[in-house]
């Protein structure tokens, strides 16, 4: 359980931020950049939310907000071969799994894309589709610091999931795709 009863410490205004293990980091850190942007990509969601209240769309995406603090968790506890005294908090492959399962039963619905899809249509798709990009660009840190340190293989897993399922989405809040706006190759010449 989390408990926090002063939100201020000073600690960070030495340009430092503390991790789940205890070590501190620069806040330019490509772990920092890597759970910083899972937030930003979870506070998207959340403002995606506003034109979901009560859906069922809402419901999946009340439950990826809740992973994306699992999964800012798990790349908030650096791998070690030291024994801990605390189980660290890990995407597991049940969470990709479940949203392998909510992009199919989305999909399912939609016709084949026979063009690209432009960011575009309704406002829940145009958040859903700013959400997919800063997701994606969490991604590209996540890929950034599995190249310098160790990371769980789940989470890559996870958040390359996490901007199918939000693509797919968004096509769905585009009346299942019937509202796409599609890139249309040289229109513009």
């Amino acid at each position: 359980m989390v408990r926090l009863n002063k939100i201020y410490t000073r600690t960070g205004d030495d340009g430092t931020t503390g991790l789940v293990s205890g070590d501190r980091r620069a806040k330019d850190d490509a772990r920092i950049e890597a759970f910083g942007t899972v937030d930003e990509a979870n506070c998207t969601i959340g403002m995606a939310r506003l034109h979901t209240q009560g859906s069922e769309l809402d419901a999946v995406l009340s439950r990826i907000q809740n992973d994306f603090f699992d999964l800012g968790a798990d790349l908030a506890t650096p791998h070690t071969d030291k024994k801990l005294d605390y189980e660290p908090l890990r995407i597991v492959a049940a969470q990709v799994d479940w949203l392998e399962t909510e992009i199919d039963r989305l999909n399912a619905d939609l016709e084949p894309l026979k063009s690209f899809v432009l960011p575009a249509g309704s406002p829940l798709a145009t958040h859903l589709h700013l959400a997919r990009t800063i997701a994606r660009r969490a991604e590209r840190a996540m890929v950034t610091l599995a190249a310098r340190e160790r990371i769980n293989p789940e989470a890559l897993r996870y958040i390359n999931r996490v901007s199918d399922f939000l693509f797919v989405a968004a096509r769905h809040a585009n009346d299942n795709g019937a509202g796409d706006v599609l890139w249309v190759p040289g229109k513009n010449r």
